[in-house]
């Protein structure tokens, strides 16, 4: 026996550092008493397969298909806010700001705290610096130029959200990390002290520089190594302070929850919502820009008040859609909900409080255009909120720096 567990350890020991760790100890045990957690794995609110429901041949069929590839990474640089660091250097006017700083990464300036969400600074998605996903664009902004953080919150430890060269950077700076229930062990394992984790399973909360963070349900799964066994939660998180509320979904499927959520703790005045990485070989853990939008409604009980920040989308190439579907499917969403959207470049900050959102198709400059040419975009909100008529092409971008 004895053995055996020797064994166990050097193969532990063996295992590459982006793996993570397993949790164990009182962090396991923690795991197994979570309501949320039955026949040995977390479980989602309601039903979802989380394995692709196509075979391995039509899968390759659909990355292959020559016309499809074409329009599923951009034809060219992808716009990059260039006065990210000006824009942060003074705080927000109206108390609260949000910077999408490319896929679900965005920071959030609420109420004198500011909060970095799924912080992905690497160049690739992966375990590994020579092979998979690779960033479409560039970061807006250093890491070490982004200025103190007060807490970095993780929805999952998937590679898209959880970045071990991101986290060994933010461990040296003191700063709290919120994480679900279970992905403390992997942060662990990175470096950042335990006395800086406050690790949660849904619907407990924690107080960080006077805001409280809540960790939320949501339907999607877990996993960074070769045996995942769901040992690590998943969680949409909320954020209120003194005078706003925030909502960040990280990545889940369509499910009724966002109404109990908006209804326990919005509405808010922005949310962060999953558009993007959708297909119909994974329904259940992913949304279409449609389904985003309605969990945005769902959350503020039904009407269409705050403003909706499309993520998980443009800086990855994970799903067979096109390119530019997420941000052209948000566009559509919004107008016909009557929903405010802010759709910025990365690195492009913005107050959703204001009066003017970053609302022009920048992606279209880049991407491939449909067949039949891009829809009209009259009667979406432009910066100043009004409707504007369109032809179809994108509006001058304003200036920048």
């Amino acid at each position: 026996m004895t053995g055996s567990r020797s064994l166990s350890s050097g193969l532990r020991a063996l295992r590459p550092a982006a793996f993570g760790a397993d949790p164990a100890g009182s962090r396991l045990e923690r795991i197994r008493s979570s309501p949320n957690f039955a026949d040995g794995s977390f479980r989602n609110p309601v039903g979802a397969r989380t394995r692709p429901s196509a075979s391995v041949l039509e899968l390759a069929r659909t990355y292959v298909d020559k016309e499809k590839r074409s329009r599923r990474a951009p034809r060219g640089p992808v716009p990059v806010h260039d006065g990210t660091a000006a824009a942060l250097a003074a705080p927000p006017v109206s108390g609260l700001r949000l910077t999408w700083m490319g896929h679900s990464s965005v920071l959030a300036e609420i109420d004198g705290g500011r909060v970095l969400f799924d912080p992905v600074w690497g160049d690739r998605c992966s375990p590994f610096s020579f092979i998979g996903p690779k960033r479409l664009h560039p970061v807006p902004l250093p890491l070490a130029a982004l200025g103190p953080v007060d807490a970095v919150v993780i929805s999952h430890d998937h590679y898209d959200h959880l970045d071990l060269p991101t986290i060994k950077a933010l461990a040296g700076t003191g700063t709290v990390f919120a994480v679900p229930l279970g992905v403390g062990a992997h942060l662990e394992r990175w470096g950042v002290p335990e006395d800086r984790l406050r690790e949660l399973d849904w619907q407990e909360s924690t107080k960080v520089a006077g805001l409280t963070l809540t960790a939320t349900p949501a339907r999607h799964f877990c996993g960074r190594g070769l045996r995942n066994q769901q040992h690590a939660l998943w969680a949409s998180w909320t954020v209120v302070g003194d005078e706003h509320r925030i909502y960040h979904s990280g990545d889940t499927g369509y499910f009724p929850g966002f109404r109990d959520i908006g209804a326990e703790q919005g509405p808010f005045d922005a949310t962060m919502i999953q558009i993007g990485a959708y297909s119909e070989f994974w329904p259940d853990i992913h949304m279409t820009p449609q389904e985003g939008m309605q969990a945005h409604l769902d959350l503020q009980g039904g009407h269409p008040a705050g403003v909706m920040l499309p993520i998980h989308w443009g800086t990855f190439n994970l799903a067979p859609h096109p390119w530019a579907e997420p941000g052209e499917g948000t566009l559509a969403a919004a107008r016909a909900a009557g929903a405010r959207a802010a759709l910025p470049r990365p690195g492009e900050p913005f107050e959703p409080t204001a009066a003017g959102l970053p609302s022009e198709p920048w992606w279209r400059k880049v991407a491939k255009a449909p067949e039949g040419g891009w829809p009209t975009t009259e009667g979406a909100p432009d910066r100043a909120g009004s409707p504007t008529e369109g032809t179809g092409e994108p509006e001058a971008a304003p200036a920048v720096g």
